[in-house]
């Protein structure tokens, strides 16, 4: 076992490098003296080769044009051949009528091409909204259907990566592989302490196969790069960040190392089950782990015979993928179908570890920060945001941006967040790409992936799924838990506008919040109110002093003039009453937002009532914290000093007007008449 360095966690952190030094399983079982199948650029007795690296790639096979050529001619017949198909079908009207063959034809091609492509079948498969049914069908059987190789083959990479025969490697092993799939293929088996396994084994002539078709898209990326300027994202990096995860896919001693890494983030999590990697029988291409038995999330009905809520497994894996994406950083690539299985006491099981990708901190943020200011239609943040997360650069104008963000996302937001699905996101940018200076950041490539991949699967589960009406919850339930700088300066940005706390902001968030499966009513309260009393929290002390003052001070001025009104009402003294009402209705705007924040607090207080875990006994001891709080006494001073101003300013204008009116009266009491002139004052507002 040696020893690797990750990538630091942000952009400006690259210090203590020595606290992202991570073991990883370095040498295989047994090294292989010999193989069936030609490695390429990769050898056994370099295992550093066994990572992504393009200058070797470039080099080797630069000095092989022949294989070059002879692969893309071998790409591009039977593609242009299945266009010319789908053409000629067109021209006579038999589209329908050949749909099928056309589609069984295009999943032959794709399985020929290989695991790239195969790949591309997969991801296509799980989106109903973009391929036909027939089509999806076929391309489903990509997932775990293909054709298997020879078990000779497969036995002999057993004996060479773990120095034994299978059948004195493990008790039982099944005759026939029970799944193919695009990188290996599996059979059942049993070892001799009587642990029921899975043993993957890795196809012959991958790597040659993958590192040839990378040389060649990285070629292409390259071309496109240096002579199509429309095109701002930087291809080639996209084209790496998928190459490296591809090769971590094909080195079964780092899939192994992801699944313990996601077992131990991960894994707590009740609804979710990751299976354990026997590491004596783990090689380069060969991996044994625990036996799953579920079905497929695809198989509806079989799932809702075992009594299982299949759109339930769905929300469960989308709150795991955002824990994945916004928390930890460490994310499945791949979660197709084929990848996640319903288990018969309705947890959630995830298979193949291989494509696994990672997302630092600064951008785990920034992502939180944009799904917050677009549900709030906040686009001035959100074109901030893009410059955050690597899709604009900071010297970018955003000015003509902004608007053009706003037509966008107010399209395809429509009504509500709920109608929002990736396919309409994309659809909806797509254009403006074009015409800004958009670039795809490599990293969001796989996030893109990861996400449209599982919307695929709930869409077929329920056509109305959309994933960020799920995720909302998730993301209040973090602004409003998690106590980072990064997240208390977005909780602060949200709340407080110009000064004014947005009291239907708040609302919203614990409206949100408390559908969240792990939302902690507890946790929210105790660290709300430590961060509201500390030091970090003095910004929103004040503004939260202004706005109690400005509140009372309002419902006390309406409160005097009814009182008053009614007094002279019921006395019969209706002198002066016009400057009372007057008063009043100039204290209309106010008193309107003084009534619209009561009304918001009382919905408050009602939300949290009806949150899980609300109990007024917990309450006491937490208002007796609060009351001795040194900070609080400091609040309630500057709340009475505040509205003790207020009074003053108030009382020092009434007399300067009765001193007018005085005045008025006496200048024109002499012809006997007297004006009774309306005066309107202004609020006092601090």
């Amino acid at each position: 076992m040696t020893q690797t360095i990750t990538p630091p966690e942000s952009k400006e952190n690259l210090d203590n490098i020595d606290d992202n030094i991570v073991n990883i399983h370095d040498n295989p079982v047994v090294i292989p003296v010999k193989h069936k199948e030609d490695l390429g650029p990769v050898s056994d007795m370099s295992p550093d080769s066994w990572r992504y690296h393009p200058d070797m790639i470039i080099e080797y096979y630069r000095q092989r044009p022949l294989q070059v050529f002879g692969r893309l001619l071998n790409i591009l017949f039977p593609f242009l051949s299945f266009l010319l198909d789908g053409w000629w079908d067109g021209f006579w009207g038999n589209t329908k009528k050949n749909e099928l063959k056309r589609a069984v034809k295009l999943r032959k091609i794709l399985t020929k091409l290989g695991p790239a492509y195969i790949k591309i079948g997969q991801a296509l498969s799980t989106r109903p909204d973009l391929v036909p049914p027939k089509y999806l069908d076929e391309l489903t059987r990509l997932q775990d259907q293909l054709p298997p190789f020879p078990n000779e083959i497969a036995y002999q990479f057993i004996e060479e990566e773990l120095g034994a025969k299978p059948q004195e490697v493990y008790a039982e092993i099944s005759e026939h592989p029970i799944a193919a799939a695009s990188l290996g293929q599996v059979y059942r088996g049993k070892l001799h302490s009587g642990e029921e396994v899975a043993i993957k084994v890795q196809r012959p002539d991958l790597v040659r196969r993958i590192t040839l078709d990378i040389y060649i898209m990285r070629s292409i990326a390259s071309w496109i790069k240096e002579n199509v300027k429309k095109i701002r994202s930087d291809l080639v990096a996209i084209t790496d960040e998928l190459a490296a995860r591809i090769f971590e896919e094909m080195n079964y001693l780092q899939e192994g190392e992801n699944a313990a890494r996601f077992k131990e983030l991960y894994g707590h999590i009740p609804e979710i089950y990751v299976p354990k990697i026997y590491w004596e029988y783990t090689g380069r291409r060969v991996l044994t782990m625990e036996w799953i038995n579920g079905t497929k999330l695809t198989k509806i009905k079989e799932i809702e015979a075992q009594g299982i809520n299949a759109t339930g497994l769905v929300e469960i894996g989308v709150q795991c993928s955002l824990q994945q994406l916004l928390e930890h950083g460490f994310f499945h690539a791949d979660p197709h179908p084929g990848n996640l299985l319903a288990m018969e006491d309705g947890k959630l099981a995830y298979l193949d570890f291989g494509m696994m990708s990672t997302i630092l901190p600064y951008q785990r943020y920034g992502l939180i920060d944009a799904v917050v200011h677009l549900v709030n239609r906040d686009f001035e943040a959100l074109a901030q945001d893009y410059v955050k997360l690597d899709f604009l650069t900071p010297d970018t104008d955003l000015t003509p941006i902004i608007p053009a963000l706003a037509n966008v996302f107010n399209n395809a937001l429509g009504a509500s967040v709920a109608e929002l699905n990736f396919k309409r996101i994309t659809d909806e940018m797509s254009a403006m790409m074009y015409e800004f200076p958009f670039r795809v950041p490599a990293y969001y490539a796989l996030i893109i992936r990861s996400m449209v991949t599982l919307e695929g699967i709930a869409i077929n589960i329920d056509p109305n799924f959309k994933v960020l009406s799920k995720a909302y919850p998730y993301v209040a339930k973090r602004l409003l838990t998690d106590q980072s700088p990064e997240l208390r300066k977005s909780l602060k940005d949200l709340l407080f506008k110009d000064g004014s706390f947005r009291w239907n902001r708040l609302e919203n968030l614990l409206r949100n919040a408390k559908d969240s499966p792990d939302y902690d009513f507890d946790r929210v309260i105790n660290q709300g109110l430590d961060f509201l009393l500390s030091e970090r929290g003095e910004f929103i002390r004040e503004r939260l002093a202004d706005e109690i003052v400005n509140s009372l001070d309002n419902f006390g001025q309406k409160t005097w003039i009814n009182i008053s009104t009614t007094v002279r009402e019921t006395l019969g003294f209706n002198n002066g009453s016009s400057v009372n009402h007057n008063n009043g209705r100039n204290g209309n705007h106010n008193n309107g937002s003084n009534d619209e924040s009561f009304e918001r607090l009382m919905n408050i207080v009602k939300i949290l009532q009806e949150t899980d875990g609300y109990d007024p006994l917990k309450l006491i001891p937490v208002v007796t914290n609060i009351i001795q709080n040194k900070e609080t006494q400091k609040l309630g001073q500057k709340i009475a000093g505040g509205l003790a101003e207020k009074a003053t300013a108030r009382l020092i204008r009434s007399l300067l007007l009765e001193s007018n009116n005085g005045n008025n009266y006496n200048s024109n009491g002499k012809n006997g008449v007297k004006n009774n002139p309306q005066y309107s004052l202004p609020s006092a507002r601090k």
